[in-house]
């Protein structure tokens, strides 16, 4: 039976080969007695998942030596708090805002140090992202923080700003919740990435952080033990009990991603070539409709997350219902910008791009 197609920005659809391995798994892993929901963190068998998990993805990311791989939890959100805890020192941080979820961390982040906007789309909107070169960045900034993509917005960062080619030596701190494995990570460029799972590596519970090792040991007297970087690198993500079925999942989707391949292309490598052709068909059908339009520019639009509007908004619940009729499901967009938002995470294959078109196309024709 075919599954619908799940266009949910987040939690989002996991790959199909995973949830089946998953569910095979499900009563007895690997001849061990238990589910994975019922070992005990510091037990051989789950050690053994965790630490293939992890292994994987620095593989997967090509992530260098000198940065730690974290499992945390509470989502992206809380690293909006975690981040200036062990980064800041207490001292200045610079946030570029470039929609809802940077401007939410910016927001956050000033209950503990000295924030400034040092640059800010919002006169365009949010559909377009400042140049890099017109930031007002400090000199005695402790990090930079950037939202590489803005999943309500769908503006994505398609490459990550070179700080110090603009005479800035702090760290460079990506929001990569919404895009990460979805693409290559230009590590030489970053300090510290966070992203929630459950876009494109497993379900919601895990939150993962990859970290330099010199940004740790410097968080502030107020900073929880459980959130402290140095804390939870030096016991290996097991100071407290960690998520460990989202950990396994997320495992799963490393290897699945691993699999992967396209033309001479594998794994990211081939992800982000099919990521790529996944958005060039959504964007172009919206781009040649005269019914359905997306505002932003075309030089950072984002692969993932692609909304859209429907230039007579009275037709909306209509799009809606005959969309579900046809099995494509959770296409409503975010409540603080309406219209429509598609997600193509890695999960979304081919052919759920392709119906999702044929459907844009059938009911402008039936509404001209």
């Amino acid at each position: 039976m075919t599954r619908p197609f799940n266009f949910s920005a987040g939690p989002a659809a996991l790959p199909e080969e995973v949830l089946q391995q998953a569910a095979s798994e499900m009563l007895d892993w690997h001849g061990s007695g238990m589910s994975v929901m019922e070992m005990s963190h510091r037990g051989k068998e789950f050690i053994s998942i965790y630490e293939h998990a992890e292994a994987d993805f620095r593989e997967l990311m090509a992530v260098p030596q000198n940065f730690k791989i974290l499992f945390m939890q509470g989502g992206g959100l809380a690293e909006n708090a975690i981040v200036p805890l062990n980064l800041s020192r207490g001292g200045a941080a610079d946030f570029v805002v470039t929609g809802s979820w940077s401007n939410k961390s910016q927001k956050e982040a000033r209950k503990y140090c000295d924030v400034q906007i040092a640059a800010t789309n919002e006169g365009s909107q949010h559909t377009s992202i400042p140049a890099p070169g017109s930031w007002q960045l400090r000199g005695d900034a402790s990090y930079v923080h950037v939202c590489t993509n803005e999943t309500i917005d769908g503006l994505e960062f398609h490459d990550l700003p070179d700080l110090k080619a603009l005479g800035c030596d702090a760290p460079l701190v990506i929001d990569f919740s919404s895009h990460v494995a979805s693409r290559a990570v230009d590590w030489s460029r970053v300090g510290l990435a966070f992203g929630g799972a459950q876009k494109n590596l497993g379900p919601a519970g895990v939150t993962l952080v990859v970290v330099r090792e010199d940004l740790l040991g410097h968080a502030l007297a107020i900073c929880p033990s459980a959130f402290n970087y140095k804390t939870v690198a030096d016991s290996g993500s097991m100071y407290n009990t960690p998520p460990t079925y989202s950990i396994y999942i997320a495992g799963l989707t490393f290897q699945w991603l691993k699999r992967q391949q396209e033309g001479d292309a594998s794994g990211i490598a081939a992800i982000e070539k099919r990521n790529i052709a996944k958005a060039r068909l959504l964007y172009d059908a919206i781009d040649n409709s005269a019914l359905y339009f997306n505002p932003v520019s075309q030089d950072c639009r984002s692969r993932m997350n692609v909304p859209f509007f429907l230039r007579d908004a009275s037709r909306n619940e209509a799009f809606l219902a005959g969309a579900k009729a046809r099995e494509l499901l959770q296409l409503k967009g975010h409540k603080s910008v309406g219209g429509m938002r598609a997600s193509l995470y890695n999960a979304m294959p081919l052919a759920g791009v392709q119906a999702l078109v044929r459907y844009l196309q059938e009911f402008e024709q039936q509404h001209a």
